[in-house]
């Protein structure tokens, strides 16, 4: 179980980042590349950018630069995830972000100044252009947040810095933080990041996974403080940036990048909080009745219902699963899913120095990349299909739009992944009618999809809302104080029916979702999105898959109101989040009638 150094993992579990450079020296050529390119746009167009076709011609040539600096940072983040102890990777991705700033420095004047003009100039540069029309109305919604150019100069060189935050994070939970062995009853297990995420939290013995989270939580609680420091500094930058743009709110300042309303916001976190906790307090209670634990803690949530019944799953094994569950969407979706198992999209490997949980990155144009750490469960099916979600996203919109119409609103950006989630539990809900396969189903949708999307990161989200907050009126935050607010949470929630002890309380330290502005409600609107799409599937069929595989397409092209109306999908209104709220409390109660009758069965038998 103890994890292994990232030399001696074998080629096939690892991801194959050629395709994107095949050696660090087509790297190096496309960063004197960028030198060349962004000189040039300085000197061509620097002042000029007076008329609607110099300004599209200004943005053409753009694009280039943007790709190559997507490319590189691509490159250079993915190499330094899957170890944090490669010193040389480091290195190579601290000179491409040195070479980012610099260039985004450089290239900064272009914004200012198409937002400078009159906006009867803008409009007819929106009329002409072509692949740059989405760009330039989002320039024009910007224009009122603009800088003066020697500022906006200023913020793209230091973008590195404002980073560096992250960057403290990341070193100290995957670099820094080494865990010691842990005892259970007369054994003694190893521990780390990944083995206490990925094992540990599932492990159906309670000694032993008590015994971890004391373990993990003691050696979490020796970093709060340089964590909550790094976190401290990230909340005041962004409320520092939110002011100098003239923003009333730092709320109203991330919120305007994903084009969300305020209400759409907090819709998701006051009914998540207010009508979904009844149900998972039920749920709550029904693994304590299961597994006949004395008390209820926070350490316990996630055990499954029916552990015995986790069938362990190989790697080829998930690729039968997956292709067959995801089949729905098309031909051509099963062809992609083949070819991220043969051209080695995905990184399963498990050894020291990776980052935790999952993920997918999608340079324009080019395969995606998956990381996440196999473990042979079911759970990482879901999480494998969720993360194919993502890379089938940004074929479809990368293949049909422009590289400036493919930042999709992070909003929508989880819904294609959950929609993947969904679509293999009801896949297979349909392979066996057995009571006890059903339990099995319905509850990996309840504790997998719905919990970790509706309730851990809708948790997350609740505890981030206070401590901007709180920067908003001029304060900081410590250790402490983030203590303080995440267990506030967790009561809030889960009220007497969970124990929730100050280790739990440190759970605000494990999440860099933090650390992307506010990322973490997106995951329970997107999971609505999804759901609501799921459920128009599983009633119309080929007709609503139609309307997805739109909304998919579409990329940034549309605000995520609008998106989720290709998908047939009405989110202005309460309705949506109340009926899906509504739909995992009938899972619930559905998963406590089979728990009834197969207890019933056993007694007469």
């Amino acid at each position: 179980m103890e994890l292994q150094s990232r030399k001696d993992i074998p080629a096939e579990l690892t991801w194959d980042l050629s395709s994107i450079y095949a050696t660090e020296e087509e790297l190096h050529k496309d960063m004197e590349s960028l030198e060349t390119l962004s000189g040039r746009l300085v000197q061509n167009y620097r002042g000029r950018l007076t008329t609607p076709e110099n300004i599209n011609a200004c943005l053409d040539d753009l694009r280039e630069i943007y790709r190559l600096l997507s490319l590189g940072t691509n490159y250079c983040e993915l190499a330094v995830s899957v170890d944090y102890y490669n010193t040389h990777n480091q290195e190579m991705n601290e000179s491409f972000a040195r070479l980012s700033a610099l260039v985004t420095s450089r290239i900064s004047f272009v914004d200012t100044e198409i937002a400078g003009q009159d906006e009867s100039v803008l409009q007819e540069a929106i009329a002409i252009a072509t692949d740059n029309k989405h760009y330039l109305q989002d320039v024009l919604r910007s224009k009122p947040h603009q800088l003066h150019p020697d500022t906006e100069r200023a913020l793209a060189a230091l973008s590195q810095t404002i980073q560096a935050p992250y960057q403290v994070y990341n070193m100290a939970k995957l670099a820094d933080m080494k865990f010691p062995p842990f005892t259970a009853g007369a054994k003694e297990y190893p521990l780390g990041y990944s083995l206490f995420e990925d094992n540990y939290e599932y492990e159906k013995d309670t000694a032993v996974r008590r015994g971890a989270f004391t373990a993990f939580s003691s050696k979490l609680r020796e970093y709060e403080n340089v964590t909550a420091a790094a976190y401290n500094t990230q909340v005041q930058t962004e409320k520092t940036i939110a002011s100098l743009r003239n923003f009333d709110s730092v709320f109203e300042s991330l919120l305007f990048r994903q084009k969300a309303t305020p209400d759409m916001y907090h819709r998701q976190i006051d009914l998540i909080m207010e009508k979904l906790s009844p149900h998972m307090r039920r749920f709550a209670r029904l693994l304590q009745k299961i597994h006949k634990l004395d008390r209820m803690t926070f350490a316990d949530l996630k055990i499954a219902v029916d552990p015995e019944y986790d069938p362990k799953v190989t790697i080829p094994e998930s690729r039968e699963y997956i292709e067959k569950g995801l089949a729905v969407l098309g031909p051509d979706y099963v062809e992609m899913i083949k070819e991220a198992y043969r051209g080695r999209w995905i990184d399963f490997a498990r050894n020291k120095g990776k980052s935790t949980g999952g993920f997918c990155a999608s340079p324009y144009r080019k395969n995606s990349f998956i990381l996440l750490s196999w473990n042979d469960r079911m759970s990482d099916v879901f999480t494998l299909a969720h993360e194919l979600g993502h890379a089938g996203h940004f074929k479809a919109c990368n293949a049909c739009q422009s590289l400036y119409d493919v930042d999709v609103s992070t909003y929508f950006v989880e819904a294609p992944s959950t929609m993947n989630e969904l679509l293999m539990a009801h896949y297979l809900l349909k392979t066996n009618p057995n009571p006890r396969f059903r339990r099995w189903v319905l509850s990996c949708m309840v504790s997998n999809t719905y919990y970790h999307n509706f309730v851990t990161h809708l948790l997350e989200a609740a505890y981030q809302r206070d401590v901007y907050r709180i920067v908003d009126k001029g304060g900081s935050v410590n250790a402490e104080t983030l203590s303080r607010l995440m267990k506030q949470t967790l009561q809030s929630f889960w009220g007497e029916d969970v124990e929730i002890s100050d280790d739990a309380a440190l759970t605000w330290m494990r999440q860099p979702h933090y650390y992307m502005g506010l990322y973490s409600y997106t995951y329970s609107a997107g999971l609505t999105i999804a759901t609501q799409a799921c459920r128009r599937i599983e009633k119309e069929g080929a007709g609503a898959v139609e309307d997805w595989k739109k909304a998919l397409s579409a990329g940034s092209t549309s605000d995520p109101v609008g998106l989720a109306k290709l998908a047939g999908i009405d989110i202005t209104t309460d309705a949506p989040l109340l009926d899906t709220i509504d739909y995992i409390g009938e899972m619930i109660g559905e998963i406590e009638r089979l728990t009834m009758e197969m207890e019933t069965a056993a007694d007469h038998t």
